[in-house]
């Protein structure tokens, strides 16, 4: 992971370069290079590596998805969404460059993101790149991550949200982006539909489990050790699994995702299928 993400990491600064216009730059840059454990690139390169494919064929869907994930997490922070000062232990971006750039920042960020698969990609075949877009235009769009955020505002306050309805809020909000990263890898290394549908159904158990584990250690680690603000969904009135289902039955349910998704790789070469075995128990284990 540490590899992977370093080499995410020079990309991404590449990718957003100090550049005029200077304030929506640095406002970009500000939190896509705040740090983060880079879970959604790094499963990307994974899943082409998988199928076949090399680090340079998945690396630009790598950096776009990172884009993505940094605009949901700075339009998340604003006033008018969940109202965060901290986010990876800093102020959040509308914190230090006002709303308004934030907005800008988060819709720049967007918009990078295609243009880098559509524009850096190389040694792939124009058919999978045209794929690859409509995937994610798709995933992060009214019927995925944005879907996911919708419910989730609607649901604040509201005492009759049920599991179903938990579940379909963050496989949209949360997994979506985390199957994005997968499929899209999947596609750019080449792989088969049949293996692109594994991996789906991998990542979409994957992202579950990571925002049920989100959601422990949101009830039981500090502000401090998570770098964001601990507690704020309770105090905003959300359901989460431990609201839910209590704490013990939360981490059951995790149990439960990491080996549904580690089933869904059985079929590949155990050596290649590795990394996202790993990956799969490090989102399971993590502790921020």
């Amino acid at each position: 992971m540490l590899g992977k993400a370093a080499a995410v990491n020079e990309a991404l600064d590449v990718a957003v370069s100090l550049r005029p216009p200077l304030r929506i730059h640095e406002a970009m840059r500000y939190s896509l290079l705040a740090g983060g454990k880079r879970v959604r690139p790094i499963l990307c390169i994974a899943a082409c590596e998988l199928v076949g494919g090399a680090l340079p064929m998945a690396m630009p869907s790598a950096c776009a998805v990172e884009m993505i994930h940094t605009m949901s997490l700075i339009h998340d922070d604003l006033p008018c969404m969940d109202n965060d000062d901290l986010r990876r232990g800093k102020p959040t971006n509308h914190k230090v460059y006002g709303e308004a750039i934030a907005v800008l920042a988060g819709d720049a960020l967007l918009a990078l993101a295609f243009e880098q698969i559509a524009v850096k990609t190389e040694g792939v075949p124009p058919a999978r790149i045209v794929r690859a877009i409509g995937e994610l235009a798709r995933l992060i769009g009214a019927e995925g991550v944005v879907a996911g955020q919708v419910a989730d505002v609607s649901s604040e306050g509201m005492s009759n949200v049920g599991l179903k309805e938990l579940e379909f809020i963050h496989l949209k909000k949360t997994a979506a982006l985390l199957e994005a990263s997968v499929v899209l890898g999947a596609i750019m290394g080449g792989g088969s539909n049949d293996e692109v549908e594994k991996l789906r159904s991998f990542a979409r158990s994957t992202g579950l489990l990571f925002q049920v584990v989100d959601d422990i250690l949101d009830v039981t680690k500090s502000s401090q050790e998570l770098g964001k603000t601990a507690g704020k969904d309770l105090v905003a009135g959300k359901v989460t699994f431990p609201k839910l289902l209590g704490i013990e039955k939360s981490r059951e349910f995790a149990k439960e995702l990491n080996q549904n998704a580690q089933g869904q790789l059985a079929g590949f070469d155990p050596k290649k299928a590795a990394p996202l075995v790993a990956l799969a128990d490090y989102v399971a284990s993590r502790q921020s």
